[in-house]
């Protein structure tokens, strides 16, 4: 299954000399090492060739990128082509029938972001990263003026099929392994701390009580104080009153 779709940019020498090569390496340039590392066996290829601006064929990688000293791609401005990658062909055209870009660029989703006029400028640069519907909408038209209409439909749905199937076991693969993780993961779950909502009914008291131990009573400063307020209380109702019912009577009789 083909996890990226890729676009290689190059001038008519460069592109004639992969086909000379018959389709089964591509040099790669130096300054896409990044991206360069993504492609891996399955990845689809389509080419465009810059200089005139057409779209003439795609082919598949069979073996990852490898560093080499020397390749017969020549350079394209200052830079060399030191990565190789291994692909094999997939639909080569003729040069009588090469797509014009101009005449299809306006429905690829890469070239949205891009004013109609300008659409050739998002093409510059070696290798470019492309959707799968933009791949399939490139090849489709290759292959209607390749087999014709008819047969270019049928086997695009049959590729698409194919396309389909395989990602759908791959999801059923990855939930398939998500419900094991769940039973690998509660086998080797570390032991944690119980939360207080999660201690039992002795637990909690054990620790409630032991924070009352050490808890400083929040009222002993108001018990104090009305301890006071009682003695100064009782001192005073012990204490003669100077009021008048307490002052000594005269007999004027």
């Amino acid at each position: 299954m083909p996890h990226n779709f890729w676009m290689i940019n190059c001038n008519r020498q460069n592109f004639e000399i992969t086909q000379q090569l018959g389709f089964t390496e591509q040099g790669l340039k130096a300054e896409y090492r990044r991206k360069v590392q993504r492609v891996e066996p399955g990845d689809r290829v389509i080419y465009y060739v810059s200089g005139e601006r057409v779209f003439t064929a795609t082919a598949t990688v069979t073996r990852s990128y490898e560093e080499v000293r020397s390749t017969p791609w020549i350079k394209e401005g200052k830079t060399a082509w030191p990565y190789r990658i291994k692909i094999k062909p997939d639909v080569i055209l003729p040069s009588e029938q090469y797509i014009e870009a101009g005449l299809i660029a306006y429905r690829l989703e890469y070239l949205r972001k891009w004013a109609p006029e300008d659409w050739h400028m998002a093409f510059q640069g070696n290798l470019h990263l492309l959707s799968k519907g933009d791949f399939f909408l490139l090849e489709t038209e290759m292959l209607k003026l390749r087999d014709g209409r008819e047969a270019a439909l049928r086997k695009v749905d049959v590729e698409l099929a194919a396309e389909a199937e395989r990602a759908n076991s791959q999801r059923e693969r990855r939930r398939r392994n998500a419900e094991r993780d769940p039973a690998r993961s509660s086998r080797t779950r570390p032991v944690r701390a119980p939360t207080g909502s999660e201690r039992t009914d002795g637990e909690t008291a054990s620790v409630d009580e032991q924070a009352a131990v050490d808890r400083p009573p929040l009222d002993a400063g108001r018990n104090r104080s009305n301890g006071r307020a009682r003695r100064s209380g009782a001192r005073s109702r012990n204490r003669p009153s100077a009021g008048p019912d307490n002052s000594p009577r005269h007999d004027n009789d």
